[in-house]
């Protein structure tokens, strides 16, 4: 069992290190265990200072899944915190009951406390309490049966900030993606697909990598269609909306290109010829991102690979995310297998996007 420490039992030490707030993710996944496993890292402590938004009780049984003796601080604000290693601090909501709690399956009352903790953390962060936010996976069918009906994160995450212009970008190594459309049928892409909405995408590409430290960034748009239309006997989207929105952008002076066959021009981008590309739908750039960050071990039987990051771009605040889903199947066997990477990189770049701001608002 893990050990705990009251607010009192050390001083607080606040080194100038972003304060990141990490949310735990649904209790019946596999959050809590890869959140304890990230801090048990000691790389995210020399570089942040991490705060967990989640349930205590559901913090220990992570704890006890992933085998590690880490403490864990209850704290009820930020000031309590103590951000030191060895000891996670977690903003414990008391919002999980984990004798009813079902682990490895989507339910109400995981999908209620995963929406609590991502609300707090936007909160904390609004008020510039905490830097950036790092979420945890969570379940799109448990939040929707506790009657909030967001498709996703991003989604959630603007209504929240009260956002319009806001896009989902993935990051995996070099290859880096952001997204027109994302959580919509497949069926209803193409009507998405405006000369206003890809010209949009455009613009949070290049302004994001700017805030990365991109002097000039290098822009590629996909195309939406086999051979990017084949001048219009595939489809007609690239002649009248995805052509005119990338010479509006050349018009900005943005180095943009495109569009571009899809089915090379991930490939091109993670060469080094493109520093991020423009993708149409939801997996069009999924799957690319999946194929550089994910590794499969069919031996073994697991994955030995899960690396891979989403951020939201357009936002007033900072947050990334693991670029994976909850692994209901792998949490409700309690293995303690789970793997920590996508958050591990999601801290760092967080870390990275709060420092590149604060640098920014000193000139």
């Amino acid at each position: 069992m893990a050990r705990e420490r009251s607010e009192g039992d050390l001083p607080m030490t606040l080194p100038l290190r972003p304060v990141i707030a990490i949310t735990m993710g649904d209790p019946a996944g596999i959050g809590p265990e890869i959140t304890v496993k990230a801090l048990a890292v000691q790389e995210i402590y020399d570089i942040s200072r991490p705060l967990v938004i989640g349930d205590l009780s559901a913090m220990r049984e992570g704890s006890r899944v992933a085998k590690l003796s880490l403490g864990l601080r209850p704290v009820q604000a930020l000031s309590g915190s103590c951000f030191e290693y060895g000891t996670i601090d977690v903003l414990d909501l008391a919002n999980v009951n984990v004798a009813e709690l079902k682990m490895g399956q989507p339910q109400a009352m995981a999908g209620k406390a995963s929406v609590e903790y991502i609300a707090t953390a936007v909160r904390l962060a609004k008020r510039g309490e905490v830097d950036a936010i790092v979420t945890g996976p969570i379940s799109k069918e448990a939040i929707n049966k506790a009657g909030y009906e967001y498709p996703g994160h991003t989604e959630m995450l603007a209504d929240l900030t009260e956002t319009r212009d806001f896009a989902m970008m993935l990051v995996a190594g070099s290859l880096r993606v952001i997204h027109v459309t994302t959580h919509v049928a497949y069926k209803e892409v193409p009507d998405l697909i405006t000369r206003e909405r890809v010209l949009k995408t455009i613009r949070l590409a290049h302004e994001t990598l700017r805030d990365l430290g991109f002097e000039k960034p290098r822009i590629a748009v996909a195309g939406l269609n086999p051979h990017r239309g084949e001048g219009g006997l595939f489809g007609r989207e690239e002649i009248e909306q995805i052509a005119p929105a990338v010479e509006d952008a050349q018009r900005m002076s943005i180095d943009v290109t495109g569009p571009l066959p899809p089915d090379t021009v991930f490939v091109r981008a993670r060469g080094g010829a493109f520093d991020i590309v423009v993708a149409m739908y939801h997996d069009q750039g999924h799957i690319p991102i999946k194929m550089a960050g994910l590794q499969w071990d069919q031996a073994a039987g697991r994955w030995t690979a899960v690396g891979g990051v989403n951020v939201s771009v357009g936002l007033p605040i900072i947050r990334t995310s693991v670029d994976h889903g909850t692994a209901y199947g792998k949490a409700g066997r309690r293995e303690g297998t789970a793997n920590p990477q996508s958050l591990i990189e999601a801290v760092r770049l967080a870390v990275q996007l709060a420092q590149r701001r604060n640098e920014k608002g000193k000139k």
